[in-house]
């Protein structure tokens, strides 16, 4: 990972935390392009549906602005059970004891490619958020097609000329 990317998942990650003290739970996404833009969506939690929405719409605006780096954030509650990550909003349930609030990231990087991360946080008695630093994942990754990017990863690698123009309007 470079130092361009590893700064943008600082900011993107900066800006969920910001927002989970705020109560709110959105995804947002950093695109640097031809442009650098941030783009955020408050529904992305609600289904997978919502989430599959948001990213193929982030998709064709970042194959628009020719997007050689991306960063995107999503607040989850994480379990693991020794084999498998699993992984849902937090809104759905309150976080049980072996369960891990955490601000699940990915990046994807033309010249370096795809890494995995998390800011993990755990709340104070009175709720107020308190969270970790940003860690790297250095061992392989299995993304499912319901990790957050991943779909938004398999569009803009599938070579689809003008995406947009596929979109419903």
């Amino acid at each position: 990972m470079n130092t361009h990317t590893w700064t943008l998942i600082e900011d993107i990650t900066a800006r969920v935390q910001r927002a989970v003290r705020a109560g709110d739970q959105p995804a947002i996404l950093g695109l640097h392009g031809t442009r650098n833009l941030i783009v955020s969506d408050y529904d992305y939690l609600c289904s997978w549906a919502t989430a599959l929405a948001f990213e193929i719409r982030a998709a064709a605006q970042a194959q628009s602005n020719a997007t050689h780096r991306w960063v995107l954030a999503v607040p989850q509650v994480w379990y693991d059970d020794g084999e498998i990550i699993q992984a849902r909003p937090l809104h759905t349930a309150p976080v049980q004891a072996d369960e891990q609030e955490a601000i699940t990231w990915m990046s994807c990087d033309d010249t370096d490619g795809v890494d995995y991360g998390r800011v993990p946080f755990t709340r104070r008695p009175n709720g107020e958020p308190v969270f970790d630093d940003p860690e790297y994942f250095t061992s392989p990754v299995h993304s499912l097609q319901r990790t957050p990017g991943a779909a938004l990863h398999r569009l803009l690698t599938a070579n689809i000329p003008d995406l947009a123009s596929h979109l419903p309007t």
